[in-house]
């Protein structure tokens, strides 16, 4: 821990949000640095390196983690969770600082997954110091689509689907075992990537009672400028989708 410099831009720091932690008030934090690349992320900022970042492209200003804790500190006793997204923040050494101090605290902390490191989660989960009060995982399409239509050529993964089909399996299970209060899943409903032979496949990684929240897809600022030129589902269309995957689980809903 005292290795990491708590004064290095880390970071976007949301300083309140009522939409991301259900049933609490909190902060979160989005950790720069992504193991793949949806190619409709908009959080460009978070996922590429310096060198990979295109010329001209704006993006949210960093944060520390010190100011973080500062914020956590000044805000006790207003908010009451702290949510560590990214990017993937199971890849960032920082994680672990944050859910300790946010813990010390007082805070409740929610962690956002893409579920493609399910031994890293585990970690976390077994250790009472850092196991997250939340969890919330990301399916973005059929598990054997992702080598090819999630992670793009460039990937180490790419052409590797078995791999996709064991770790978000291995991940799923994980958030499962969590109380139904305290997990969900969450879908961007992007077209050609979710459909609803994809919906039938995806709902094979959850539990009954699952919470499962999809969300419009919005084509600006995506990480493949192809994305920018796609059309969203209309509001018929993604709530047809929606009344398909609720056939699955019934906590399927449009957030």
């Amino acid at each position: 821990m005292s290795e990491l410099d708590l004064n290095k831009p880390a970071g976007v720091l949301v300083k309140t949000t009522c939409v991301d932690f259900p049933g609490r008030v909190a902060g979160s934090f989005f950790l720069k640095g992504c193991n793949i690349r949806c190619p409709y992320c908009y959080n460009i900022g978070l996922v590429l390196t310096d060198s990979e970042m295109p010329s001209g492209i704006e993006t949210e200003p960093l944060s520390t983690v010190a100011e973080l804790f500062a914020h956590l500190e000044k805000r006790q006793g207003i908010l009451s969770g702290l949510v560590i997204s990214g990017g993937e923040p199971l890849l960032n050494p920082y994680t672990p600082v944050i859910i300790r101090k946010a813990k010390e605290l007082g805070y409740k902390v929610k962690i956002d997954t893409n579920g493609t490191l399910p031994e890293k989660l585990r970690t976390l989960i077994e250790n009472p110091d850092l196991r997250p009060d939340f969890i919330a995982m990301d399916i973005k399409t059929t598990p054997s689509r992702y080598s090819t239509l999630i992670c793009g050529d460039a990937s180490p993964y790419f052409g590797k689907s078995d791999y996709f089909e064991k770790v978000l399996k291995e991940s799923a299970d994980l958030v499962a075992a969590y109380p139904a209060d305290s997990r969900e899943w969450r879908t961007v409903l992007v077209p050609g990537l979710v459909t609803k032979e994809d919906i039938s496949e995806m709902a094979k990684l959850l539990p009954e009672d699952a919470s499962w929240q999809f969300a419009q897809f919005m084509n600006k600022n995506c990480l493949d400028p192809s994305y920018n030129d796609i059309y969203p589902y209309t509001d018929a269309e993604a709530n047809e989708l929606i009344e398909y995957a609720q056939t699955f689980i019934k906590g399927a809903a449009l957030r």
